[in-house]
């Protein structure tokens, strides 16, 4: 960000960019630049604009929308300058200041031939006013200098995993068994735990109905958890036909404020007991999933899973790819671009350990791996820089139409009427659109470099190629924890997913649909299916720019 938030431009159309001028050796005729430090891969600078020249393009902008402003007393056009300058002199300074400061860093980085590798940081010296030279303190890190690795001789070992008819048998069974049916019981069957009740309750506190206490026609397995504690272990058993009224508590963490903490009465008519019945995978079975036949389940089953090993067979052989390259490249990398990095990895391990049964635990077991989670971080960026270069070098892009069905997709996480939104701040913001095109643009190099290897192929089982990637999430000897903390899941990469723009540009995601007071309890969320360590060997997404 610009360390000049408070500027703001006026409401004028803007001036059109004048063409960049050359930047000459620490000074130009309206600039003077001066290095301040240069350590590693950091560098600052102090850059002074004259006075005259802001002058000089203000009133370039007066003469340009004079004839524009329109004021009672004078024709249309007629508005004289210095009145333009009086009325509206404050809001255009400070538009040509910010426009001014703007491409004065582009014309140090162009100039001086640096690659940033974040934003620089651009402060506007305290005390400045109208009418005195501007002088701006810029810090920025620049990217390293890689060679591009020769891609010569590389050698992969690509491991299959062959799906056989028994798998695709057992998925079946697996689908047979989650579509559970039940079936009416005898009239004097006592319901038991896994028997489902069709049941009408009404809910009432202090013996006055409460709102979406009530519902007709209900299914309930017993010993499922669905209700709120209490609920169903008083319905255990019931007959059919019977009447019964309960008396639960509803938990202090309860969605409803009304219902919190408070102690409440169902009424409950039992309409039916059912007990579980027999689902078999045949052809009628097939076809109640709407399929024609039972080949066809098993065809699209088999399909799913051989697209599953398919991206097991990816990721290992990618990760044998990264080991290979981090192996032989060890150049400092942009510690601003580490720490961010980290700060993901980090921030993902937090949400994982909260979600642990012993959060306190599980926050104690990665905080003593913390070093370790940095180096990780290192690699990663590491990774990211030296795989953008290959692609640069060979001629790698992300076309313009993809660039345009990625900014589509990422769209859609936002509310319809926020999604055009969405569209026009990534079409302005180039850190935005970076982020959203290095996954791809990731892929593509891995791609490409998986085309030019000479491949050798294993056939392997899938808990074989599993323990084979679980072996190496953490490859690098300096890099791999000691052992695995209980909360210790995958950190996504910020390759893995579409990240937020700026707070102050993003819209609003669609709020979830409140929730109404049934005696349902909140369902816990759901944990991805992901690795179950931070894997060292994702390269981080940023993509480094090209060369100038």
């Amino acid at each position: 960000m610009w360390g000049f938030e408070s500027l703001r431009p006026h409401q004028f159309p803007r001036a059109e960019k004048p063409a960049r001028k050359r930047f000459l050796e620490g000074k130009t005729s309206d600039m003077q630049i001066v290095e301040t430090s240069s350590e590693g891969l950091k560098r600052a600078y102090t850059l002074t604009i004259d006075a005259k020249d802001i002058e000089a393009r203000i009133d370039r902008e007066i003469k340009r929308i004079a004839p524009q402003v329109r004021m009672p007393g004078f024709r249309p056009g007629k508005v004289p300058a210095n009145l333009v300058k009086k009325m509206h002199g404050e809001a255009l300074h400070a538009d040509v200041l910010n426009t001014t400061i703007r491409e004065s860093v582009d014309g140090l980085i162009s100039g001086r031939q640096l690659r940033p590798a974040l934003q620089p940081k651009v402060e506007l010296s305290e005390g400045y006013e109208p009418g005195k030279n501007a002088e701006l303190a810029i810090e920025l890190e620049v990217l390293p200098d890689i060679v591009a690795p020769s891609i010569e001789g590389l050698k992969l070992e690509k491991l299959t995993v062959p799906v056989t008819d028994a798998q695709v048998d057992e998925a079946v069974a697996n689908i047979a068994k989650s579509q559970k049916s039940y079936t009416d019981a005898p009239k004097t069957k006592k319901a038991a735990d896994g028997d489902q009740l069709i049941i009408d309750f009404t809910g009432k506190l202090d013996g006055v109905e409460f709102e979406g206490g009530k519902a007709e026609d209900a299914p309930l397995v017993l010993g499922s958890g669905q209700f709120i504690p209490g609920f169903e272990d008083q319905l255990v058993g019931v007959k059919a036909g019977d009447e019964k009224v309960i008396t639960v508590t509803f938990p202090a963490d309860y969605p409803a404020e009304n219902l919190k903490g408070q102690e409440a009465t169902f009424d409950i008519v039992v309409k039916a007991v059912k007990v579980e019945g027999e689902t078999k995978a045949d052809e009628d079975f097939a076809k109640a999933l709407g399929l024609e036949s039972l080949d066809k389940l098993k065809e699209l089953l088999r399909g799913q899973l051989e697209q599953e090993t398919a991206g097991l067979t990816r990721t290992a052989m990618k990760r044998s790819l990264l080991d290979i390259l981090a192996a032989d490249h060890n150049f400092p990398v942009p510690p601003t671009m580490v720490e961010a990095e980290f700060e993901q990895i980090w921030n993902q391990l937090q949400q994982e350990a909260a979600r642990e049964a012993d959060p306190e635990a599980a926050m104690k077991e990665i905080e003593a791996e913390k070093d370790d989670y940095r180096r990780i971080a290192e690699r990663r960026v590491r990774l990211g820089l030296l795989l953008s270069e290959i692609g640069q070098a060979n001629g790698v892009e992300v076309s313009q139409q993809e660039m345009r069905m990625l900014i589509q997709q990422a769209a859609q996480q936002y509310r319809p009427e926020d999604r055009q939104r969405f569209v026009d701040y990534v079409a302005q913001d180039a850190m935005a659109q970076a982020q959203l095109r290095a996954p791809l643009y990731e892929d593509k190099v891995v791609d490409f470099l998986f085309d030019k290897a000479e491949v050798t192929e294993r056939e392997v089982t899938r808990e074989e190629i599993e323990a084979a990637i679980e072996a190496d999430e953490a490859p690098a000897a300096d890099a791999k924890p000691a052992k695995k903390p209980a909360a210790k899941k995958e950190a996504k990469a910020p390759a893995e997913k579409a990240e937020k723009p700026a707070k102050e540009a993003a819209p609003k995601k669609e709020a979830a649909p409140k929730k109404e007071a049934a005696p349902k309890k909140e369902a816990a969320p759901k944990k991805e299916a992901a690795p179950k360590k931070a894997a060292a060997d994702k390269p981080a997404a940023k993509k480094a720019p090209a060369k100038k």
